[in-house]
């Protein structure tokens, strides 16, 4: 179909072709849903727009009138493309003069800063803008706000993340680009935390499981759901994440300059795209979360799902589906704040157990 035809009221997917961009099209039409794919390769998009009878539009991020023309008539945008460090504030500028609705999958501290500093600006507009629409954010932020929940007056927060053996290269990308920049929540603000320099265990389901502290955007985001001043993230501590963070170590700044981030990404480019169905079928997506008072009473809370990208293929299209609908608020949100912890409770394996 042509790159002119205009769009019924669905949404508009940016970065369509890549790994999680071809999985969210392939989900959102399995669900009846007919958006119009976009991005900046033309040939791709005429390809997968064709196999799945969807019409596409052809536009670079930093191109702005064609970005422009990209977004005319669209209510939502479903931004797909990281590293989004570089991609979002672009394409957040795009919906700020279309009037779109924003989301986006990013697992970014500093983007969900930079998109919560717009807040007020889009409120102005009438727009939502909600990062994190994928398994990060919406499994730990509907699981954080349910244990909170538990807890007259929470001031702690620990997250830990099980199930990210096999990531995208645009994950690995995303994961290099914060090796030498660890954070985490104090006080209410975000404070360096060297990645991997604290270790603790939790416990997934077959006892306690050593993991080493990550950025994520939990960090971020469920300080906004929450009101939790004290946040900290940690992930299962497989291999690579020890190497990462024996490399943070011993390497320090240097891997956050340009060249050593070059080098580790050309590297990665040459990863596979991403899990296979065979493995996603297999795969889980694990969360626990530990809250506490001020005087130490503790509520434990797990959350498991679908593997991490064939959750956010269930969940993502879901959110731009109530996006699509009007269910919205304007404004900065996070997943949970607008749609309930038990949002995630809708989708097939989804399981929460109260454990403390």
């Amino acid at each position: 179909m042509s790159s002119a035809e205009a769009t019924d009221g669905s949404f508009l997917l940016y970065g369509a072709t890549g790994y999680s961009g071809s999985l969210l099209a392939r989900a959102s039409v399995a669900r009846g849903m007919r958006p119009v794919l976009a991005g900046r390769n033309g040939a791709a998009l005429e390809k997968l727009a064709g196999q799945l009878d969807l019409t596409f539009r052809v536009a670079a991020l930093d191109d702005t009138r064609a970005l422009d023309r990209a977004l005319q008539g669209i209510g939502v945008v479903l931004h797909a493309a990281g590293p989004y460090s570089s991609t979002a504030a672009p394409m957040l500028e795009a919906c700020m003069r279309a009037g779109a609705h924003y989301l986006d999958l990013t697992g970014e501290i500093g983007v969900v800063e930079q998109l919560a500093a717009r807040g007020a600006q889009a409120r102005s507009r009438g727009i939502m803008v909600m990062p994190g629409v994928g398994l990060d954010v919406v499994a730990g932020d509907c699981l954080a706000l349910h244990t909170a929940s538990r807890i007259k007056r929470p001031v702690r927060m620990k997250m830990g993340v099980h199930g990210l053996r096999l990531v995208s290269r645009g994950t690995a990308k995303t994961i290099v680009e914060a090796a030498g920049d660890g954070k985490a929540r104090r006080g209410g603000r975000i404070t360096a935390m060297p990645l991997g320099s604290v270790e603790r265990s939790f416990d997934f389901g077959w006892g306690p499981t050593a993991c080493l502290n990550v950025s994520w955007a939990d960090v971020a985001t469920a300080w906004y759901t929450t009101g939790i001043p004290d946040i900290e993230v940690y992930c299962e501590a497989i291999v690579p994440l020890r190497l990462l963070a024996m490399s943070n170590r011993t390497m320090g700044a240097m891997l956050s300059t340009p060249p050593m981030q070059a080098w580790i990404k050309a590297h990665v480019d040459l990863l596979p795209p991403g899990p296979d169905e065979d493995a996603r079928r297999r795969g889980a997506a694990i969360f626990v979360v530990e809250v506490e008072d001020a005087a130490g009473d503790r509520a434990v809370s797990r959350l498991r799902t679908a593997e991490a990208y064939s959750f956010t293929a269930m969940v993502a299209p879901a959110i731009a589906a109530r996006a699509v609908s009007g269910d919205v608020e304007a404004g900065f949100q996070t997943p949970a704040r607008v749609y309930g912890a038990d949002l995630p409770l809708a989708f097939d394996g989804v399981v929460r157990e109260d454990l403390q």
